[in-house]
């Protein structure tokens, strides 16, 4: 298991568990924090964009080339972004902070 820090559109702040493997789409879209997730995690939409702290991002890499082309299709997007059905959780993840970013 590990710890995700979530922080809503809304501003508020969750720390959620995750068994190994989940992806961060999964986490956020099952417990309804506003991630779509549309494609289910097949890296065809931007529905669960989400924007990593500094460390958080230096942890999980940078996006693959053809996560970067679907990353052109989020709103909000910043150099810190990533889609959540790309980063699957791990002991070496654990405690990292991802925003949910405001769609309106």
């Amino acid at each position: 298991m590990a710890s995700v820090n979530f922080i809503l559109a809304d501003g508020s702040k969750t720390t959620i568990s995750v068994a190994d493997g989940t992806s961060i789409m999964e986490a956020g879209r099952d417990n309804n924090f506003g991630l779509e997730g549309t494609c289910g995690g097949s890296l065809s939409c931007a529905t669960c964009h989400v924007i990593l702290d500094a460390d958080s991002y230096a942890r999980v890499g940078a996006p693959s080339e053809d996560e970067m082309d679907m990353l052109d299709l989020a709103f909000g997007l910043t150099d810190t972004s990533r889609l959540g059905c790309q980063i699957k959780m791990s002991d070496e993840l654990d405690g990292i902070t991802v925003q949910v970013p405001d769609d309106m």
